[in-house]
């Protein structure tokens, strides 16, 4: 990805789920190219986006060929490897309004009281694991610790408050751990 989002998601049954949203300058199906495998996953753009493409066969003979390349390689797999696994702790150790206040804090590291819905609701439920409701049931729920919802933007009014509610963890929240 080189621009824009994209939202890597699933379906069985009926139902979808999202998996990931993945931000410049990230990829995407490298363990499937790699094991010359179907990929787990669709993909799908969440705004306008503009993508790489390699064919799969120059990326498997880059990594036979180059050392640093497939060190390379291997480091974003074991990224996005450790990715899943905090992303899975989070869903199985927290209820949603706790998932909800760390992906707020987790977007508002930087010190702004100010964050912008990067893709719409629904996605946000689904990547966090809930309904739609059970999101809108969740920001409510954060309400009394200085989150205020208007459209797209969502406000901070105490940050320190909301982490009383969210404790974050370093092995579930921080992804340079």
């Amino acid at each position: 990805v080189v621009e824009g989002l994209v939202e890597m998601y699933a379906g069985h049954a009926g139902r979808e789920t999202t998996v990931s949203v993945v931000a410049p300058v990230g990829t995407f199906i490298l363990a499937a190219v790699i094991r010359d495998a179907q990929h787990l996953q669709s993909a799908r753009t969440l705004a306008r986006s503009r993508l790489l493409m390699i064919p799969a066969s120059s990326i498997r003979e880059a990594i036979a060929a180059d050392p640093l390349f497939a060190a390379a390689a291997m480091a974003q797999l074991a990224q996005e490897y450790r990715d899943v696994v905090r992303s899975l702790k989070g869903q199985k150790l927290r209820n949603g309004a706790e998932r909800l206040a760390n992906w707020l804090l987790q977007r508002s590291a930087d010190g702004h009281a100010t964050i912008e819905m990067p893709f719409e609701k629904r996605v946000l439920a689904s990547l966090l694991g809930m309904t739609p409701e059970n999101l809108s049931r969740a920001f409510k729920t954060l309400q009394p610790y200085g989150v205020c919802v208007d459209g797209t933007t969502i406000t901070l009014a105490d940050r320190a408050d909301l982490m009383t509610l969210a404790k974050p963890d370093p092995l579930i929240d921080d992804p340079s751990v």
